[in-house]
């Protein structure tokens, strides 16, 4: 370790994958350092708090804010935000060509294979990038706790071979995990509305959260089945479906036979059951994530959160108030892919009120204020969802969408949103 560590320059670039592909041993060990004068690291979703990041002279730049890239900028570290969909963080990295890339693996096989583990995202291709230029340097970070996981080979192999890496470490640090949240009683009420619109062989994406948890129960709990998975992120959920026999991937249309990902973030009990788990296929971001790829799917449901939708239908869903605070990933993409087939839905799930400095504040807004950013435009929306109802926005006019949206709002909100909405159109 002292010697990858060694191999940064005090004056250096450096990419390292999203947060479960982070090579969390190495950025530690990096942080013991203090001798950096000019080091530009560029990532995403942090998964820890790593010391290296409060050094004045460290620089970082972030495709997706965590809680601890939150954390970090209300110390005053150097945290940026680059606003990039999940499937633009290839040609981010592409256009940074940082010097070192570094990156997380399970041990090699016997073949010398090292599986990449719980992540395959943007960095595929920059790997490959990094491999084949001798100017450049490839850290990976072996770890006995990380799942061998599969992709489809030979066209996604999903694995880097021990002879492609300039230096080759081990660490055993435990794996990020994600507790899976016990849903709350207004999110169940919203994934009763949400399971309304998933059929027997539906293919599912989920995000994160309480709500596609509570989602993923129900249906497992349900009568239904013969699902399929499509999704960005497999969640502890999407594991519980295919332990209760849920998903069989039959009618997908496209990667028939696999649920298809491209990172996965869980429990512990999710990271021992993909290790070996041919059920499940992790495939590049620019893959998973490509409109065309997603619309291909047959019956495609997607369940995505906002943080908030005014009575357009503009959906806020990474940032507050204009303050960055999670990413944009896949969500136009997830979100957009519904409009071309009607069998196909998207699903924006939110509660219908937040609570800010102990006042109860509506989450459908007349408009957005000034300074407030879009994350997925109007007319990309299909369905919004809050524990009121549904609102079905698709061939709406604008009138007929604000009217919509403000039928599902609390009802302490209701009217005052009826009366804006009438004047809209």
């Amino acid at each position: 370790m002292a010697e990858a560590v060694a191999a940064v320059r005090p004056t250096d670039t450096v990419t390292i994958p999203l947060g479960p592909g982070q090579p969390t041993g190495f950025l530690h060990a990096l942080g013991e350092r203090d001798d950096w004068v000019d080091l530009n690291v560029l990532g995403g979703l942090l998964v820890d708090l790593y010391p290296l990041f409060t050094n004045p002279n460290v620089h970082y730049r972030s495709g997706f804010f965590s809680l601890s890239e939150r954390i970090l900028v209300e110390s005053g570290a150097d945290v940026q935000f680059v606003p990039a969909d999940f499937r633009r963080f290839g040609p981010v990295a592409e256009k940074s060509a940082s010097r070192v890339v570094a990156t997380l693996a399970a041990l090699p096989d016997a073949s010398g294979f090292m599986s990449l583990g719980l992540h395959a995202g943007a960095m595929t291709e920059e790997l490959a990038r990094v491999i084949a230029d001798p100017n450049r340097v490839l850290i990976v970070e072996t770890n006995p706790n990380c799942p061998r996981t599969l992709g489809l080979p030979p066209e996604h192999p999903h694995h880097v071979h021990v002879d492609d890496a300039d230096i080759l470490v081990e660490s055993d640090r435990p794996m990020f995990v994600l507790a899976d949240a016990e849903p709350t009683d207004v999110e169940r009420a919203i994934a009763r509305q949400a399971s309304e619109y998933i059929h027997d062989g539906s293919t599912l994406q989920t995000g994160i959260g309480g709500i596609p948890s509570a989602i993923a129960g129900l249906l497992a709990e349900g009568d239904g089945g013969d699902y399929g998975v499509h999704s960005e992120m497999f969640t502890t959920g999407l594991m519980k479906l295919h332990l209760a026999g849920k998903v069989t991937n039959r009618h997908k249309g496209i990667f028939e036979g696999s649920s298809i990902s491209t990172f996965a973030a869980g429990t512990q009990e999710l990271n021992r059951w993909l290790d070996g788990n041919e059920e499940v296929r992790f495939l590049p971001v620019s893959v998973v994530n490509s409109p065309e790829t997603i619309a291909a799917n047959v019956n495609m449901v997607t369940i995505n959160g906002a943080l908030s939708v005014d009575l357009y239908s503009q959906a806020v869903a990474d940032t507050i108030a204009g303050k960055q605070y999670s990413g944009i990933g896949g969500h136009e993409d997830f979100t957009a892919a519904s409009g071309f087939q009607l069998e196909d839905r998207a699903l924006l799930c939110m509660p219908s009120t937040m609570t800010v400095d102990e006042e109860m504040r509506s989450r459908i807004l007349p408009a957005l204020p000034e300074g407030w950013v879009v994350t997925t435009p109007r007319h990309q929306v299909d369905v919004v969802i809050t524990e009121y109802g549904a609102a079905e926005l698709r061939a709406c006019t604008v009138r007929e969408r604000a009217l919509a949206l403000a039928e599902i709002a609390h009802p302490d909100f209701r009217d005052e949103l009826r009366k804006r909405a009438a004047l809209l159109g």
